[in-house]
């Protein structure tokens, strides 16, 4: 990433902004991610209990997991740089009287200059793929957290059952994603995950799947991770 130039697809930015709108929509276009944000965050919480933590949820878009996270307990900050999503965050967060929850329109890497080693808990889900260099990404979420905290990422296998799944299946078949939600070759192997966060100083901690099922139109973690998968890391103490 060149100095100066923000790490963001403006495409990436303009689609996810055109369905502001529909984030606190259950049956919408982001039913998925209603559906899967109660495995996430018992998932993270099980690994990094979330009460009077400081965190920051990296990529929030409309706030369903930072929501969710104030509620848990803990002083939640959502970036992002989609305008839209963020205000339908915001408004949210207003209307429902979310205790403990702030937004900022501004980029993972300008945070992490500012506020360095600020955060308990980082999480970054379902971003990593919508990037042009991951890779500075999870630099930036490294810089931010303190020594010893964790770092969560969720992010999808780069191989043919993935494309499958995760396009073919999600995007044309059952319709669970818009079409063009994502870019086959934007998906992110584990192996290269890991090498981004060795590089980071970040400890591979954990790793679960994240599997549909559609015949029961459900969800569940699992230990299969060739396609969904969810990652915590540790920061060096």
């Amino acid at each position: 990433m060149t100095e100066g130039s923000v790490n963001a697809d403006p495409a990436e930015l303009a689609k996810f902004s055109e369905l502001a709108h529909r984030w606190w929509d259950t049956e919408s276009e982001f039913r998925p991610l209603h559906q899967i944000n109660p495995l996430r965050l018992g998932w993270i919480e099980g690994m990094a209990p979330l009460q009077g933590k400081r965190v920051l949820d990296v990529g929030c878009g409309g706030g369903i997991l930072a929501d969710s996270m104030a509620r848990r307990g803990a002083q939640v900050l959502g970036i992002d740089l989609a305008t839209r999503a963020l205000r339908v965050a915001q408004l949210h967060a207003l209307e429902t009287s979310t205790p403990n929850i702030s937004y900022r329109e501004v980029s993972v890497e300008a945070l992490a200059a500012e506020q360095p080693g600020e955060y308990d808990v980082v999480t970054c889900m379902e971003m990593l793929e919508h990037v042009p260099d991951p890779a500075s990404v999870v630099r930036a979420c490294a810089t931010l957290a303190k020594p010893g905290g964790m770092v969560f990422f969720s992010t999808i296998h780069r191989n043919p059952k993935a494309f499958l799944f995760a396009i073919v299946g999600a995007e044309y078949v059952l319709n669970l994603l818009p079409r063009g939600t994502h870019e086959y070759l934007k998906f992110i192997r584990p192996s290269e995950l890991a090498t981004y966060c060795r590089a980071a100083g970040l400890e591979w901690a954990s790793t679960r799947g994240l599997q549909y099922n559609p015949l029961s139109r459900r969800y569940r973690l699992s230990s299969d991770t060739s396609v969904n998968y969810l990652v915590a890391t540790r920061k060096a103490p």
